[in-house]
């Protein structure tokens, strides 16, 4: 998302500079440049600690440097009236980057992936449980109240926002995040990853992406072995994350062998992948609506297949799906209701179909990257104004 955004104001002839760590999302060992510039973006690499996301207090000393290191850089860069857009992760960066803009004169563009420490304390995380989560919610306040702007990913985290600090309602902007319609079409059903990863003939359920806390995978589980009487119908995992070596070692447990585990594929290769599936699963833990917003719903649109989210039959995604008649809503916990609507569309597939082109439909219409820039330029305009 923050790349699409940089490169699309860079090539139309602002000033762009982005300002990041030299580590990979899944190598903390990668010792990326320290600056470049690419297609006139100008990116500057800080310096931080090494530990990686595996481990929690080394992820935090990791996010604790990139605060430092970053909010100095910042405030070099910056100069009176600049627009400094601070993305939530990692969280509160917010902070640290309001202190440099308000220092130098220019002006904050929040732009919330996610609502912190909120997302922490109904994980049940007891890093933001008593002072800690108090200061966090103090530095995140602040950071709403001094922003320009606000940009939230949905209706329902607007609310929150809104719910959480009164006093910035009228200057927040919903622009969901989005997909490149031009890279991601939708693939026929017979390709030559389904034939590599084994999956020819059978009706593909797929989980696409991020395998983190904030994801609801036991519905999914449970279903599949409601269904593992149905050879027919297989399930596929792709991507990473802190539920995946748990979600390996069940499938092992209950003996699911229609369950297989692949790694995140290549923007390159991103299209095939998300092709192969018939009908892809999108899931967010119900104490989550209105913090959260997984961007995977945006790639199955473009890749035109349906859609199930799993969680809060009401919640943002739950809405849009059921609107634009491209897929299907369960509560968390429905293992009944997902297998029993799995099965239904493996034994239609015409209805399938017509879900997938209401998918690519709806894609087009709201959801692909032109009509998210064209956005974006109007909420930068009213920032800088």
């Amino acid at each position: 998302m923050l790349s699409d955004l940089a490169f699309h104001l860079a090539r139309q002839g602002r000033e762009v500079h982005v300002v990041t760590s030299r580590q990979r999302y899944d190598d903390a060992a990668a010792d990326l440049p320290a600056s470049e510039v690419r297609d006139n973006l100008h990116i500057h690499r800080v310096w931080t600690s090494r530990f990686g996301r595996a481990w929690l207090p080394g992820r935090s000393l990791d996010y604790f440097s990139f605060y430092v290191f970053s909010a100095f850089r910042v405030a070099r860069l910056a100069r009176q009236g600049d627009l400094v857009v601070a993305m939530t992760d990692p969280p509160l960066v917010s902070f640290p980057a309001a202190l440099a803009a308000g220092w130098r004169g220019a002006r904050l563009v929040n732009w919330l992936q996610d609502i912190f420490p909120e997302v922490a304390e109904r994980l049940g995380l007891s890093a933001v449980r008593g002072p800690a989560g108090a200061l966090a919610r103090w530095a995140r306040g602040y950071s709403l109240r001094v922003a320009a702007l606000s940009v939230v990913l949905g209706d329902r985290m607007r609310e929150t926002v809104v719910r959480l600090e009164p006093r910035c309602a009228n200057r927040i902007a919903v622009i969901h995040n989005w997909a490149d319609g031009g890279a991601l079409r939708p693939q026929p059903h017979v390709s030559p990853l389904r034939t590599q990863w084994g999956l020819e003939g059978r009706f593909v359920v797929a989980y696409s992406g991020n395998m983190g806390r904030a994801h609801d995978f036991d519905t999914a589980i449970d279903a599949c072995e409601i269904l593992r009487g149905e050879p027919a119908i297989a399930f596929l995992f792709i991507g990473d994350g802190y539920q995946r070596p748990r979600l390996e070692r069940e499938a092992r447990r209950r003996g699911l062998a229609s369950i297989s585990f692949h790694p995140y594929q290549s923007r390159e290769q991103l299209g095939a992948s998300l092709g192969v599936a018939d009908v892809h699963l999108v899931s967010l833990l119900p104490a989550l609506e209105g913090l959260v917003v997984p961007s995977k719903f945006y790639g199955v649109l473009a890749a035109g297949r349906p859609v199930i989210v799993i969680g809060d039959p009401h919640g943002e995604l739950a809405r849009i799906a059921l609107e634009a008649r491209c897929g299907l809503a369960l509560a968390a916990g429905d293992a009944a209701g997902l297998a029993g609507a799995i099965r239904a569309l493996s034994d239609d597939p015409a209805r399938c179909a017509s879900l997938g082109i209401n998918a690519r439909e709806a894609f087009e219409a709201r959801y692909d990257r032109p009509y998210a820039m064209a956005l974006w330029e109007k909420a930068l305009e009213q920032a800088a104004r």
